[in-house]
């Protein structure tokens, strides 16, 4: 099973860069897609693909944040949302499969200044304890932008970022309880060595320096470890400040 996530700072602006090649060249059997910043009325016939079923969850306010899954298999449920998470901002979709959940999110963002902070922290929370439900029924895979460069190779410059968003002490120490609770960062488990990116500001040239972050994840249930064949980092795709990553799985 081959599965691809994206965020895509904009459905609507991606696909006029690309997304609608790479979407058909990738050939996923799901296509998780965060920051949509659409309604479902905006959803065109042009961004629903033959052969797949989409399931989208679009933030109350318009034009801000969004989740959408592309899946070629019809789930056995689907579940919008977290408990606990009454934001309205269409930052997650769970779908069943007969052997495995599947995730897609798109983390909050603590803002300059980590003026977000605690409201992030109490949503990884609610998230952990989402996945750790779903793990016990099946095991997951998540998926998505998480908003947080784990590790400091995970950064580029990380010296200078401990107290930026998306790398503050609290942030990575929550990634850090989140695998402990049972589960494994599938690329920093094959390549525990390899240095690579899957975001990178607009500012400063920072993705022709590849002055970047690795922000997105697939994290997978401890025991579903062993059925990974590879992570992938679509780094060479263009179309958003992020990059697509990619999933190849035994399942």
């Amino acid at each position: 099973m081959k599965i691809v996530s994206w965020n895509v700072n904009g459905l609507r602006a991606c696909q006029k860069k690309g997304f609608e090649d790479f979407f058909r060249d990738v050939d996923a059997d799901i296509f998780a897609v965060q920051e949509t910043k659409m309604q479902e009325s905006q959803l065109t016939d042009s961004l629903r693909f033959k052969g797949y079923r989409v399931y989208m969850n679009s933030a109350e306010k318009k034009g801000y944040s969004g989740t959408l899954v592309y899946a070629k298999e019809e789930p056995l449920r689907v579940v919008y949302g977290i408990d606990g998470d009454n934001s309205r901002e269409g930052r997650v979709i769970s779908l069943e499969y007969p052997g495995f959940w599947f995730v897609c999110a798109y983390v909050p963002n603590s803002k300059e200044g980590l003026i977000r902070l605690p409201y992030r922290l109490e949503w990884e929370e609610w998230m952990k304890e989402h996945l750790k439900r779903l793990d016990q029924e099946k095991p997951v895979i998540y998926t998505g932008d998480l908003n947080v460069a784990h590790e400091e190779i995970d950064i580029k410059n990380p010296s200078s970022n401990h107290k930026n968003p998306g790398f503050s002490n609290q942030e990575r120490e929550k990634m850090t309880q989140l695998l402990a609770s049972g589960f494994s960062d599938t690329f920093r488990e094959l390549y525990p060595d390899t240095v690579k990116y899957s975001w990178w500001s607009y500012r400063f040239k920072a993705r022709e320096r590849n002055a970047g972050w690795r922000i997105d994840y697939f994290l997978v249930s401890e025991r579903l470890m062993p059925l990974v064949n590879d992570a992938l980092i679509f780094e060479e795709v263009l179309g958003s400040d992020h990059c697509p990553i990619g999933l190849i799985v035994g399942i």
